[in-house]
């Protein structure tokens, strides 16, 4: 049986964990301004070309924020700009930065001002996995709401992102994936020069995760809301779609299903359980164990 879990919040420990390497801290600030120690990863310190891995989620991400505290006005990813700031003072020359649960809808603002402030990148090269194919433009409503959002405030959101897009040498409005995080993905690409690059099937890759599939009876994914969005870029779908491909049963169990009767037969899943605590999660994989 292979084991996959959503990747969204997950990317430091998957490509540590395939690629080798170590983790460090930094101090940095949460989504509020708040000083916070967080994690990065540094792959092959002391040789000519070290990997940082920075997750966006350790230093903004919206579990640091308590429900009654979410602020999407405010939130900004000054953070994690210091994590990739703090990845390239210790010697990376690449930085691949996962985007995913973050509480920020600021369109990396607040990182690309933080890494303004901190010397900037030295030459070392972004590449930015993301989470899903959103455009820029729509990053405020399709996700403003899961980060504390109103209309009113998803509407003024909206309107900050057009204006920050219009002042920038390249539009990142339309272009595929430039919505992750907030906008964050389309911030580092347009100021930054950052490559985007879709993270489920780099991450995939990285784990030799099409090999290990295939000498498996059958694959068990998770994810926390299966809904529209798990269709467009996130792990369960590209781990969905390879088993389908290969001919390998595939599981899912999640903390919430949303997904109606078309979209679970486009993923193919042949089983999938809601559970969203230990004692479910541990009842859940009882259950999978009879299927499989």
């Amino acid at each position: 049986m292979c084991l996959v879990a959503d990747g969204g919040e997950g990317t430091l420990d998957a490509l540590l964990a395939a690629l080798g390497g170590e983790t460090r801290t930094a101090a940095v600030h949460d989504p509020l301004g708040r000083p916070i120690e967080a994690a990065f990863g540094l792959i092959g310190a002391g040789t000519r070309s070290p990997i940082g891995i920075v997750e966006t989620a350790a230093a903004s991400g919206l579990h640091l924020v308590d429900r009654r505290e979410r602020d999407p006005m405010k939130a900004s990813t000054q953070g994690t700009g210091e994590l990739i700031g703090a990845a390239v003072g210790d010697g990376a020359r690449t930085v691949y930065v996962g985007v995913g649960g973050s509480a920020t809808t600021d369109g990396g603002v607040g990182a690309i001002r933080a890494l303004e402030r901190g010397g900037g990148l030295g030459g070392a090269k972004l590449i930015v996995l993301c989470d899903v194919r959103t455009p820029f433009e729509d990053a405020a409503r399709v996700f403003g709401p899961q980060k504390g959002a109103n209309p009113a405030d998803v509407k003024q959101l909206s309107r900050r992102l057009a204006q920050l897009a219009r002042g920038w040498d390249r539009d990142p409005r339309g272009v595929s994936m430039t919505g992750a995080a907030g906008g964050l993905a389309g911030g580092l690409w347009a100021v930054l020069g950052a490559e985007l690059v879709p993270g489920a099937a780099f991450i995939l890759d990285a784990g030799d995760f099409d090999r290990r599939m295939r000498q498996a009876r059958a694959v068990v994914t998770g994810e926390g809301k299966l809904d529209e969005q798990s269709l467009a870029g996130k792990l369960v779908s590209e781990v969905a779609t390879r088993a389908r491909q290969a001919g390998v049963p595939c599981h899912a169990i999640v903390g919430t299903r949303e997904l109606d009767t078309f979209g679970l037969r486009v993923l193919d899943l042949q089983a999938v359980l809601e559970a969203s605590t230990p004692a479910e999660i541990e009842a859940a994989a009882s259950e999978l164990a009879g299927l499989i």
